[in-house]
Parts: structure tokens; sequence; C-alpha cells
């Protein structure tokens, strides 16, 4: 028995590093920097603090890596991002528009751009390289011109509670410690907060049994038992602690219910629907793609759509935790994105990537970023030790698809 789990182990490690690395990265870094900062990255409030700070990242890598998966690359987003956001300031701040409207405009304004930048790919033959660099130029002229460039700010409060709100005391809540003294608050934990989270975990631990039978009736290869029941318990505390997080502090946020109905939907894309396969398929072999019936031109035109609807919800999600749209607001944000998905296991030749560890990806950037404020780094040097990231992800890459040529 021992020596079958020292095996798998092994294997875990070895020939499947690629999509297990990922994780063990990630828990890596968020121990390394929690010794760092002396458990100040795992308080309830900073933890909080990291998702509404990179909700928008997480938001356009689900886009971003069907982008890479089939072959391509965005380098306009954070350009897009600034624009539908310039957008939904111009009509709600400076026209008096409702609040929705504002959501509304961003959304269309990033599905109208995705619309624009896939014909030009798909139907005019340019590649998405060219077609997304021009488009970081235009779209950033445009921010420029529609903000008439200067800030506008603030928005609503309604607007505001996009990525600032919180369901805190919806079922009540849990006193754990009576507060001290006239102005002591009692520690509490939010019951609905907590109620989601057993909630997530008895979904993962349902669909990973399903899984694992489903493997084994067409006799494919599964983990030990041993195996399959450690990383369910791994999986279960790490998402419970997060919760418990979240519930000490303010409550779920609102931005993390958009986050999360959205990771279910690219999860069913990507792994159950025609226009998932056909992406995988379009990114893995683009001539046996065309062989085997598949539309290409129609494929790589949705990618781009979908990545604008995706840019244009983001777009929303900033502007509100920012309370304004500025011209440079926006900047630089593709490299954070598509690191996000190299470093969550995406190839850069496409035909490879999940959702999963795209977002793994984009949190290992974002803990990495929060541990190197809290420690008081110079961002000169974070932007050094994130480029340093990304170039050893692609090369870790380089190295897997090297070795597995030479295996054949």
């Amino acid at each position: 028995m021992k020596n079958n789990v020292f095996v798998e182990v092994k294997d875990l490690l070895t020939h499947n590093l690629r999509t297990s690395g990922i994780y063990i990265a990630f828990v890596a870094i968020v121990l390394l920097f929690t010794i760092l900062t002396q458990g100040t990255l795992l308080s309830a409030e900073n933890v909080t603090n990291i998702v509404l700070q990179n909700a928008h990242i997480l938001i356009m890598a689900l886009g971003m890596i069907l982008v890479i998966v089939g072959g391509h690359i965005d380098l306009s987003v954070g350009s897009v991002l600034a624009f539908a956001s310039a957008v939904s300031a111009v009509l709600v701040i400076r026209m008096g528009m409702p609040w929705w409207m504002g959501v509304l405009a961003a959304i269309i304004v990033g599905i109208l751009v995705g619309v624009w930048q896939g014909f030009w790919v798909a139907y005019v033959g340019i590649p998405a390289f060219i077609v997304t660099l021009a488009g970081m130029l235009l779209f950033r002229g445009l921010t420029w011109l529609v903000l008439d460039n200067v800030s506008l700010s603030p928005f609503p409060g309604a607007y505001r509670e996009i990525a600032s709100g919180f369901l805190d005391g919806t079922f009540g809540a849990i006193t754990i410690a009576e507060g001290q003294g006239l102005k002591a608050v009692p520690q509490t934990l939010d019951v609905f907060t907590l109620l989601i989270g057993v909630l997530a975990v008895g979904g993962i631990i349902v669909s990973s049994i399903r899984s694992r039978r489903t493997k084994q009736n067409y006799n494919q290869p599964v983990e030990s038992m041993f195996l399959f029941v450690l990383k369910l318990v791994v999986i279960s505390a790490v998402l419970l602690a997060f919760a418990a997080a979240l519930a000490y502090n303010r409550g779920f946020p609102y931005v993390l219910i958009i986050l999360a109905v959205l990771i279910l939907v690219y999860q069913v894309v990507t792994n159950r629907t025609i226009f998932g396969r056909h992406v995988y398929a379009v990114g893995g072999n683009l001539a046996a793609a065309r062989l085997s019936g598949v539309n290409v031109r129609s494929t790589n035109f949705w990618i781009f759509v979908n990545m604008g609807f995706l840019t244009g919800i983001a777009a929303a999600v900033f502007s509100s935790r920012s309370n304004g749209a500025q011209p440079g607001m926006g900047n630089m944000f593709e490299l954070d994105v598509i690191a996000a998905c190299f470093i969550g296991g995406a190839s850069t030749m496409g035909g490879v990537g999940r959702v999963g560890g795209a977002l793994i990806g984009g949190l290992v950037m974002a803990v990495m970023t929060n541990g190197m404020q809290l420690m008081g780094v110079p961002q000169s040097m974070q932007q050094i030790i994130k480029g340093l990231v990304l170039l050893l992800a692609v090369a870790f890459d380089i190295y897997n698809k090297r070795r597995a040529g030479q295996a054949r």
C-alpha cells in the first residue's frame, strides 16, 4: 500500500507536474509570504482585500485562457477596460443616467470591441497579435477622447456597491467573542458566508466523486483512494478557511458572487460544450480541426467576442472599485492577465490550458503582489520579480514539451 502511494506521488510530481505544479507552487508562495509578513497575508481583512483588488484580473483571465488555448493573444484588454469604463463614467457621472445603464454600456462596449477585433482576426486573417496591438493603441486613444483627457468621479453609491458591497447578516451571525469596554465591537462570523463555503465544498466533493466514477466506468486510470481523499481534504480545508476569513471580516462580497457564477459557467463552456471543444481543437491542431469540419473562422470570431464581453464586465467591476474613470486606467493589465494564464499552465502554442489553472495563476500573481506590498518591496523590484516568474513559467512549458517529445 505504501509503495503504491509512493509511486503515485512520484508520478504526480513528474509526469503530471504541468497540472499539479501550479497548485504546489501556489501553496508554497502563500506559506512563504505568510511567514515573511508575520501572518498578515492571511488575516481576514487582507484575504478580503486580495479578492476585491484582483477580481477584474480573474474575470478577464477567464476570457484570456480561451484566447490562448485557441492559439491567439490579446494585448488590448487593458485599453478596452479603460474605454468601457470611460463610456460608463460619461453616461452615469456626466449625463446622470441610472447606474445600471453604466454597467450595461460597459458590457456592450466590450462586446462591440470583441466583434471588431474578431472580424479582423477571423475573417480578414490578420494575426491576433497585430490586431490587438492596434487595438491597444486605438482604444487607449478613444479613452482619452471620450474622457476629454480628464478624470471623472464619483459614481453613485449603487454603482460602487458592485465592487465594495457585501452580503453580511443575511442569515444572521455567530458571535465568537464578546467585545470588551464601552467601544468594543463583538467578533462575529457571517452565517451566509459560512453556508456558501460549506455548499462549495459539498459541490466539489460530489463533482469529484462523479468524475472518478465516470473514469472508472471507462477504464481510465484514477489515483488511489488515499490520494483522492487527501486531495479532497486539502481542497475542503482551504475553501473553508477562505470562507471563514470572509465571514469574519465583512461577509460575502458581491463581486465574488459575480466571479463564482462566471467560473461555473466557463467550466461548463470549456468542458461540456461544442464551442469549448472547438476552441481546443483549433488551438491544438488547426489543420486537423478544419478536416474534422470545425468552423475555424466562427470559432475564432466568438473567442474574441467572448473576450470583449468579459472585459466589459471587468470594466464595470474595476471602475466601481476605483470610483471613477481615468485616462490611464487599465495600464499594463493585459500583462497580468496573460501572465495568469501562462503561470496557470496554458501553452504558448495553444491547445492547452484550463479555467482552474488560469484562476490559480491569477491568485499566484495576486498573492505575490499583495505580499510584496505588505513587505514594502519597491515597485521596481515587484515588476522584476513578476517578470522573472512569467519567464520561468514559459520556460517550464517549453521544457515539458521537449521532454514529452523525447519520451515519444
